[in-house]
């Protein structure tokens, strides 16, 4: 995890929260690179899960809500975690995280576990007082819930259809922690797909089969990731079955994406129904894959990352390991990285610009002037760009250009004339 929070600070990644004012404790900032994956993530996720189907829309729901909303959903009362206090050092801590010791000073003198609301609560007006208190909601999901029937009476979807939102939640954590894994800000990619109470496992197992393609084109390996059916005891207060699918991080195996069977638990509570093509009424059931953007970033970036030697030295003498980063594709941040292969030759410089100009307009791509050519090889391997391409007199007199192949470090001649033809198949 070092490694990863290095690169991640060194790469323009991920930077600590207001950082020039000491910080704040757990939050994070996306940098140049880190957006990019990011939107990588989410970009695709809408368009496999919302613009590629049918039977889906999308929402974006406001924060805030009236708190009746956290009434009716029950996160008011049952949206605890179970705190204990060290009578010692006074540190707070869930109690299913500890063992029988404090992880701060060793003493085995614990308060007894009380429930700890995660709402986060904010005021709403001049006055903060019980009238005006108001919570930042802590799942998308009663955004998509309480705008049931402005969907149905804007869209006239028909069950089975589901409602897609990507966006912040928050949370008063007790114990955030282990970089971006864990946070009081944090931000979701959830759906709400509602079916007939009798279809519920056929579309539970659909959605779990959907996770499992979208985790391995991730780029998440296959070992990497355990499913786990969640005991009752563990699961939310409005979940009837819940798979989690952990992935296996340094510090430990944790949850990564939850799907859920919510029942028929949030719109009944919300008094909402659904009137069918005959005139039958009735309250859909819910399944709920939701994904965490965060934690899907740090498992890419955990599963991509990789040390090793360079036997072939790339012009310069290496005795660190190379790190690359090997993203797919399609989640690298750049995908194309252009150098000229000297930076006091205006004529290489004028050439790379140009081909920059031409192919950015198409990929995501880096120029990049500053150094060897080796080390710019590794500036690139260490962000997952696929491939660089060097600008050198052969591209003046003959209009070929050199292409490195990140993963394999192959280097090959192409003309330029072919060249976006190259790069189409591939990336």
């Amino acid at each position: 995890m070092e490694k990863i929070i290095s690169l991640c600070k060194r790469r323009g990644f991920v930077f600590p929260g207001s950082e020039i004012y000491g910080g704040l404790a757990n939050t994070w900032d996306y940098g140049p690179l880190g957006v990019e994956l990011k939107n990588n993530i989410k970009q695709e996720w809408w368009k496999r899960f919302v613009k590629d189907r049918a039977d889906m829309v999308g929402l974006d729901a406001a924060l805030l809500m009236n708190t009746k909303t956290y009434e009716a959903s029950g996160h008011l009362e049952e949206f605890s975690d179970p705190l204990i206090e060290c009578r010692v050092c006074h540190t707070r801590n869930r109690a299913d995280d500890i063992s029988d010791t404090c992880p701060k000073c060793g003493s085995k003198d614990f308060t007894d576990s009380i429930n700890f609301n995660l709402m986060m609560k904010t005021f709403l007006g001049a006055s903060e007082d019980s009238a005006s208190a108001v919570y930042f909601r802590p799942e998308t999901a009663q955004g998509i819930f309480v705008n049931f029937k402005n969907v149905l009476d804007t869209t006239r979807k028909k069950v089975p259809f589901g409602i897609a939102q990507i966006g912040k939640a928050f949370r008063n954590e007790i114990t955030p922690g282990n970089f971006i894994f864990r946070t009081r800000e944090f931000e979701q990619m959830e759906i709400e797909y509602f079916v007939k109470e009798e279809d519920w496992q056929k579309y539970f197992k659909e959605w779990q089969g959907l996770m499992r393609q979208w985790i391995k084109d991730l780029g998440i390996k296959d070992e990497e990731i355990e499913e786990i059916d969640v005991p009752a005891e563990d699961r939310a207060h409005y979940s009837k079955k819940t798979i989690d699918f952990e992935y296996k991080f340094p510090f430990g195996q944790k949850e990564l994406y939850g799907l859920a069977y919510r029942t028929d638990f949030d719109l009944k509570n919300h008094k909402l129904e659904y009137v069918d093509a005959d005139g039958t009424k009735y309250t859909p059931h819910v399944i709920e894959p939701s994904l965490g953007v965060d934690r899907g970033f740090l498992a890419v970036l955990c599963s991509a990352y990789h040390e090793e030697q360079d036997e072939k030295k790339e012009g310069e003498n290496n005795t660190e390991p190379r790190i690359v980063l090997q993203l797919p594709n399609w989640l690298a941040p750049y995908k194309v990285a252009i150098f000229p292969l000297l930076k006091n030759k205006p004529e290489l410089i004028d050439k790379a610009k140009e081909l920059f100009e031409q192919l950015k307009t198409k990929y995501s791509c880096d120029f990049d002037d500053n150094g060897n050519v080796g080390k710019r090889y590794r500036r690139q391997d260490e962000i997952g760009t696929p491939y660089c391409i060097t600008i050198d007199f052969d591209t003046l007199e003959k209009d070929t250009v050199t292409v490195r192949d990140r993963d394999t470090m192959q280097q090959e001649t192409i003309k330029l004339n072919e060249l976006e033809s190259y790069l189409e198949e591939r990336l």
